[in-house]
């Protein structure tokens, strides 16, 4: 089923309201990172041209819903988007009594997770906001699994609601590279946990040529494999679920390549001196904080070989420059390879901005937990809302 889409609308002299992904780490009031801010400005930009006048909503943290807390206000964004558009960028605390915009104006409102009945998607709620404009636009793929008042019900409830630009280019990327790619297909999960990942991964099996697992994942990979991992971070009640997916893995054709070396070091520090073991080698008091340069020759030699390449967590503790080059490998790997490469999640775009990759990359996923829920095959209620309203 299609949706609406802005591009395809006339919005001249309408009040255009869109909900975006602003929720950007602030420090001291200052945005420290600002690629979700500047991922936005192609589709302000493109309502402006077609003389809207723009509310804008969005999140920031995890505040006690129905409480004001100056930590999580928006108006840190509101001037670091100012300076990015070029433009006034009117900030509004209160809000949802109304707001008078006109034609070629831009407003960002205030935290909509201040407002009682947001996570609850409060019809009421959601209704209010409708009411505050002649089209809504969801925009916010990084919140678009979450069926709360500024997401899904303002859809429902709104007179006319489409999809923005980025929402619909990150559906159309995740759609390329899930159920048209180019073979072989690769996948690369990295994370701590095999237990926050284990349907994503079993999922992935089913579509894949290839899955290449990082981080604490791989940990517990390499202990289902036999191997002693000493003291890292793995999950041994999970070693069997790791043996079923290796054996489910060859039994597709494909396979799940454990690390033939690693890099292990005796304490979780930045400051640890990393020795290099093969993965039969590592001792008891020892613990694993990346791959080895073998392996990661063997990784980056399958990343050359793929069509397509999914990448979400890094292999390693990439924040500590000891044990960064495993990361540092993938992420050049994929800036090298010809293949439709796309990635997402929060530790992805550190690593990708951390090695300067971004340009190497044919699309770059502003979503984390929307990223692994579409990858699971789980509807993202926001958009499914989308596609029903368009159907009526």
């Amino acid at each position: 089923m299609s949706y609406l889409r802005m591009e395809n609308l006339e919005l001249s002299g309408q009040r255009v309201m869109i909900r975006e992904d602003l929720n950007v780490p602030i420090s001291d009031g200052q945005v420290t990172s600002d690629a979700r801010i500047r991922a936005v400005l192609p589709t302000l930009h493109m309502a402006l041209e077609k003389g809207a006048a723009i509310l804008l909503l969005s999140h920031l943290g995890r505040p006690i819903e129905g409480e004001f807390d100056a930590q999580f206000s928006l108006r840190p964004v509101a001037s670091c988007l100012e300076e990015l558009l070029g433009r006034t960028v009117r900030f509004e605390s209160h809000w949802l009594d109304g707001v008078d915009v006109a034609a070629g104006e831009v407003v960002l409102c205030e935290n909509v997770r201040f407002n009682r009945g947001e996570k609850d998607n409060d019809a009421c709620l959601a209704q209010t906001m409708a009411d505050l404009c002649d089209v809504f636009v969801m925009d916010a793929f990084g919140t678009a699994h979450r069926a709360q008042a500024s997401t899904e019900g303002v859809v429902r409830a709104a007179s006319l609601a489409c999809a923005g630009p980025l929402l619909s280019r990150e559906l159309d990327a995740l759609k390329k590279s899930l159920y048209d790619p180019v073979r072989p297909m690769l996948a690369i999960v990295g994370g701590s946990k095999v237990s926050t990942k284990l349907k994503v991964l079993d999922t992935l099996l089913d579509r894949v040529d290839e899955l290449i697992v990082g981080g604490g994942i791989a940990n517990t990979f390499i202990a289902a494999s036999g191997y002693d991992v000493g003291q890292s971070l793995y999950e041994p009640d999970l070693i069997h679920n790791a043996q079923g997916l290796i054996q489910k893995a060859h039994a597709q054709g494909g396979s799940i390549p454990i690390p033939q070396d690693v890099l292990v070091a005796k304490s979780f520090s930045p400051d640890a001196k990393p020795q290099v073991r093969s993965v039969d080698e590592v001792a008891a008091d020892e613990m694993i904080l990346d791959i080895g340069p073998l392996t990661a020759v063997d990784y980056s030699e399958v990343i050359a070989g793929s069509g397509t390449v999914i990448w979400n967590g890094p292999v390693g503790v990439f924040e500590f420059p000891h044990f960064a080059a495993g990361t540092r490998a993938i992420a050049e790997a994929i800036e090298r390879s010809s293949a439709f490469s796309i990635a997402g999640g929060g530790d992805t775009l550190a690593a990708i901005d951390q090695f300067g990759v971004k340009e190497g990359l044919s699309y770059i996923s502003t979503g984390g937990g929307a990223f692994l829920e579409f990858v699971e095959g789980k509807p993202l209620p926001a958009v499914v809302a989308l596609q029903e309203v368009a159907g009526d």
